[in-house]
């Protein structure tokens, strides 16, 4: 197994400033941004003592494929993808919002179900729906965008009410996320898959929205296999899926939701080696390509040479 990026720590020539997120390392550098995917893992919005080999690399490549694929739709941040692990594009004022979208009741939306919310977001849910029921019509659960600790539910009439998107941007934000749910389902279909649910991110570039960030990966989206979910709902079986609700699934079974005073627990080598084997899974599955390891000897000195090629 290769070793795994667990951060960076770079100083390129007319850098300004350098963000860590959960997962990505963010340099600004003059006026473009440069998006480093590293093996950082997170769930319940608490980032894993463990890193994931590859996942930077997976999560990098399919949202680079999908930006690609639904440039049509929306313009996207992207000018170019030097790495693996890498992309470098515009730097967009982010809108403070993150842009959920489910077709299916399931994962987040399932358990304030389950709890016996029946308006989630703003957004009326009818009685008598099953853990992972298709839905009618996808439906749009905003989600705020924090830096750290937990994103919290919000609906249409509190964003534009607040001042946080204007009500015409908002629209149109909308109006995307529709088009490119559409887009990313039938792409799926062709897969064997299912795109229950997943988020898009959006952002400002001189008056222009345009899709950042990444798109219809294991970290944002959720799929199922499409060829047994039909039988498994009917038996009121957990579904067969790609995503990163397996690694939320062995936390919760472990005792940790992200709650205050929960420990995260020991994440053992077979934990971490079989959730890598499951993010080059899904990148196989939904691309339909061989996934390449890239097994560099020096992965970051890799990483800082293509950057500086392209700056």
């Amino acid at each position: 197994m290769s070793e795994a990026i667990k951060s960076t720590n770079f100083e390129f020539f007319g850098q300004l400033s350098k963000y860590s997120g959960k997962v990505r390392d963010v340099y600004i550098v003059r006026d473009r941004l440069v998006m480093i995917a590293t093996d950082r893992i997170s769930a319940f919005d608490v980032i894993l003592p463990e890193a994931i080999p590859y996942k930077g690399q997976v999560l990098n490549q399919i949202a680079a494929k999908f930006l690609a694929l639904t440039s049509d739709i929306v313009p996207n941040w992207v000018i170019e993808v030097p790495d693996p692990n890498v992309t470098v594009g515009l730097k967009c004022t982010p809108y403070p919002v993150e842009m959920v979208i489910r077709g299916y009741l399931a994962g987040h939306a399932w358990r304030e179900y389950r709890s016996g919310k029946r308006v989630l977001c703003g957004v009326p849910l009818p009685e008598g729906l099953n853990e992972n029921d298709k839905l009618s019509n996808p439906i749009i659960t905003p989600t705020t965008k924090a830096h750290e600790g937990h994103d919290e539910d919000i609906s249409r009439e509190e964003i534009i009410g607040q001042g946080l998107v204007s009500e015409v941007d908002y629209e149109q934000l909308e109006a995307y996320t529709l088009a490119l749910f559409d887009r990313g389902t039938t792409y799926a279909q062709e897969k064997g898959l299912i795109l229950v649910d997943t988020k898009y991110e959006f952002g400002n570039y001189d008056g222009e929205i345009r899709l950042i960030d990444e798109i219809h990966t294991p970290d944002s989206s959720r799929y199922f296999y499409a060829d047994t979910y039909e039988e498994l709902q009917k038996d009121g079986q957990p579904q067969r899926q790609l995503s990163k609700e397996f690694v939320r699934q062995w936390l919760i079974s472990n005792g940790f939701q992200g709650q205050a005073g929960q420990e995260v627990p020991v994440m053992s080598p077979e934990v971490v080696n079989d959730i890598s084997n499951r993010y080059i899974e899904l990148f196989e599955k939904i691309t339909g390509e061989p996934f390449i390891k890239d097994d560099s000897s020096s992965k970051e000195e890799r990483i800082r040479m293509n950057i500086e090629k392209v700056l």
